[in-house]
């Protein structure tokens, strides 16, 4: 058994993607996601589970940047689950919640329920936090004023708080991307079941050549031409000055001996960068749940 890393603390939508995917194994919360990216690297567990991207707010942006800038971990595996938040409050609380005066949350969950706080909250201070889990304990052990979480019901089950308000959010079909991401020789048997069916995806981080003119149109043809279907493409900041961009590019596909390679070699003979980021099985929530994965 290994340990996984998930961004904390208990009761965290992360813990639950990493409960589904990584049942049978140790499960180690920290405080950030550049946190438990570091974990990995310096062998204090064995991978780790962080938030990638959201079906509302887009990328999360600090799982791109430190895997990139920082610390550059395999991805894995991935699981896409459903988000439902909820405005948690104290259980004496529960019928005034109205009167709430500050709301803590992580930033992506407090833009995913801007129009419930626009609404019901205007007035209320909105605090940001490391994480949703964080935000429901920082609320429990609040002994003055009426503040609130914005949160799941694991976390309000784990905190003693009672859901004031369930299902927040402004847009029904909210869900998130986690990635699992490992460092070394970790065993990804453990989430690799015969009984769960699985899509792949490869990643790939894409630089291009400063002077070379139409270079996007050029990436976009090397995988057009070879009928490679492209579910993402973003671009990010090098952070070398204004204007330097990477590109990150998911493939709907395993990778394999003769179509990503010769797209690979193709970019690279344009003078772009490429790099494999991960080629991995993408589950989803409701068929681990399905198959007895989730604990």
């Amino acid at each position: 058994m290994g340990t996984v890393a998930f961004l904390g603390p208990k009761g965290s939508f992360t813990e639950a993607a990493a409960r589904a995917i990584l049942p049978n194994e140790t499960h180690k919360p920290y405080r950030s996601i550049p946190d438990c990216i570091d974990a990995v690297k310096e062998n204090e567990v064995e991978c780790a589970v962080v938030p990638l991207e959201n079906a509302i707010e887009g990328s999360v942006n600090i799982t791109l940047d430190y895997l990139i800038h920082h610390q550059r971990l395999e991805m894995v595996a991935e699981v896409t689950a459903p988000i439902s938040q909820n405005l948690l409050v104290q259980n004496q609380h529960s019928e005034n919640w109205e009167k709430v005066t500050t709301v803590y949350s992580h930033p992506q969950a407090i833009a995913q329920c801007h129009q419930f706080l626009r609404k019901y909250l205007p007035d209320a201070k909105v605090s940001l936090t490391s994480s949703t889990a964080e935000a429901a304990k920082l609320v429990s052990e609040m002994d003055k004023g009426i503040s609130a979480a914005i949160a799941n019901d694991i976390s309000a089950k784990e905190y003693g708080l009672t859901i004031a308000k369930s299902n927040i959010n402004d847009y029904e079909n909210n869900r998130t991307r986690f990635i699992v991401l490992k460092s070394g020789n970790f065993n990804t048997g453990s989430f690799m079941r015969s009984n769960t069916e699985s899509n792949y995806k490869t990643t790939l981080m894409i630089t291009l050549p400063s002077d070379y003119s139409g270079a996007l149109h050029q990436v976009l043809s090397a995988f057009a031409w070879r009928k490679i279907n492209l579910s993402k493409i973003e671009s990010r900041p090098m952070k070398t000055g204004l204007g330097n961009y990477f590109f990150i590019i998911d493939v709907d596909m395993k990778m394999d001996d003769i179509l990503i390679p010769g797209v690979r070699d193709e970019l690279k003979a344009l003078g772009c960068g490429v790099e494999i980021l991960g080629s991995y099985p993408c589950f989803q929530w409701e068929a681990l749940t399905m198959n007895g994965s989730v604990k």
